[in-house]
């Protein structure tokens, strides 16, 4: 059985993970968890985080769970507000949800640019904005960013997606330069095609296997645990040097 890292500095480290209830992020939130970190998560999907949770309490984790519509950025802000109540304030955010829902640009309205935006992008400004202060009080933080291969491929079919993905990473760079002399890392993990229930569910068929096989330039395929470790090993004092970066998990396949 492989043995991964242990992070020491994660130990009772206040995180604040959004769409941490399936997916990447439910990877995100059960690492932490076994790392000790004092995880907050938020996520619209109630039932699948109420359960999560109380699977990590009952484990012995520090977890609680938020129902939350990260679109809605006052109920975001509260419910960031009450972890850190809860747990002290944040100095790990990881800025995960997402929603990579096809659609034909020649049909995207503007009333469905901004949800997209505010779904893919808004929200991770403002998780910054409300985290920030207590970073700085405390003199180091971390904050990761998600973006996406999609963009650097340009994958069909998902322009507004690919939009705001990359977005993600000009996202980064300014922040990291805005919070940097406070201690504050700002970076970007890229994933691949991750084998989410998700995308196996609705996307993966054998086309799919097919280029995945033809374009990763390593064999076999990149889970969300993959996806995991990068983000502990940026939200970790180990990367203390680390910021204003984009780290592909894309086993090989895309370059900028």
């Amino acid at each position: 059985m492989t043995e991964f890292a242990r992070y020491p500095s994660l130990l009772n480290t206040p995180v604040v993970i959004s769409g941490g209830a399936s997916g990447i992020g439910e990877s995100l939130v059960r690492n932490f968890a076994a790392q000790g970190a004092r995880v907050g998560f938020v996520d619209i999907a109630q039932d699948a985080g109420e359960r999560l949770a109380a699977e990590l309490v009952a484990a012995g984790g520090q977890v609680r769970f938020t129902p939350c519509d990260v679109t809605d950025t006052a109920a975001y802000q509260a419910a960031i507000a009450g972890f850190a109540q809860a747990h002290g304030d944040a100095l790990v955010l990881v800025n995960n949800a997402a929603h990579d829902q096809r659609h034909d640009w020649r049909e995207v309205t503007p009333d469905y640019w901004d949800n997209r935006m505010a779904v893919n992008l808004k929200h991770s400004f403002f998780a910054i904005q409300a985290v920030a202060p207590g970073m700085q009080a405390a003199g180091r933080g971390s904050i990761i960013n998600t973006g996406s291969i999609s963009w650097m491929i340009m994958s069909p079919s998902i322009p507004v997606y690919e939009t705001a993905k990359a977005a993600a990473h000009g996202l980064t760079r300014a922040m990291a330069r805005e919070l940097g002399k406070s201690g504050i890392r700002v970076n970007t993990v890229v994933p691949g095609w991750v084998m989410t229930e998700r995308q196996l569910t609705h996307w993966i068929d054998a086309a799919g296997e097919q280029l995945i096989d033809s374009s990763q330039a390593l064999a076999g395929r990149v889970y969300p645990d993959d996806l995991a470790r990068m983000v502990l090993f940026l939200a970790s004092q180990d990367s203390a040097m680390v910021s204003a970066q984009q780290f592909l998990v894309d086993g090989g396949w895309a370059h900028t």
